[in-house]
């Protein structure tokens, strides 16, 4: 029976070392190229180091983080290709989200997407790109609450997984932009149309995502460091 709670303890501190370092990704506290130490880790987390180890290993093979050696773990940095076949997956499943959202909406629903816009402006006028790419992301999966469909967010997450990091490194610089697009799809959910919400969220992936495009471009064509 003890060997039985010692597993049950163990895996229960890989789940919750797993979902804090997911978070990390996606929220943008781990940065493109940041590189991750299993013991630093371990000791900041005040586990030991079997734990982190196992939940990196899960977001290696998940192609959330990089391995080039035992010693070298990264969050790996976004490519043009990898960046525009991931926009296009975005723009079919959060399409979709955004169609069923807009059906499904009740007006408590909808007051809590207008709230986390609000909340966006707000952070985006004060110059607190941390939590303005925090309420984009929470906006983003708001989508897929009320569309119920645990399956998509599932899915959705560990893409997510990979653009968090991308996007909280260029949110600073989209400005506006990063915000604007959320309108037509409040709009399209306020009116129950469900193809005109599918559209503004394309739209928003599209248009809103064009600095991060520029960016990964710019990143492509810049000399190497010296």
């Amino acid at each position: 029976m003890t060997d039985a709670l010692d597993t049950l303890e163990h895996d229960n501190l890989g789940s919750t070392v797993y979902h804090l370092l997911c978070n990390a990704l996606i929220q943008g506290k781990l940065k493109p190229g940041e590189r991750l130490k299993i013991r630093e880790l371990a000791a900041r987390l005040g586990t030991s180091v079997t734990p982190v180890r196992d939940a990196i290993l899960r977001l290696v093979q998940e192609q959330a983080l990089a391995m080039k050696s035992a010693r070298d773990i990264r969050v790996p940095h976004m490519t043009v290709a990898r960046y525009l076949e991931i926009r296009a997956i975005r723009i079919k499943l959060e399409g979709l989200a955004a169609e069923m959202a807009a059906q499904n909406a009740d007006a408590e629903q909808i007051a809590q997407l207008e709230e986390l816009v609000r909340q966006n402006e707000q952070a985006i006028a004060d110059g607190d790109t941390a939590r303005g790419c925090d309420l984009n992301q929470r906006f983003h999966f708001a989508l897929v609450d009320i569309a119920g469909m645990p399956f998509l967010q599932g899915i959705l997450y560990r893409i997510w997984l990979q653009m968090g990091p991308l996007i909280a490194d260029v949110y600073g610089d989209g400005g506006d932009d990063m915000l604007d697009f959320h309108y037509p799809v409040l709009a399209a959910i306020r009116a129950h149309d469900g193809p005109a919400a599918a559209r503004a969220i394309s739209d928003d992936i599209l248009c809103g995502g064009q600095v991060i495009l520029q960016h990964l471009q710019a990143a492509t064509v810049a000399p190497p460091a010296v």
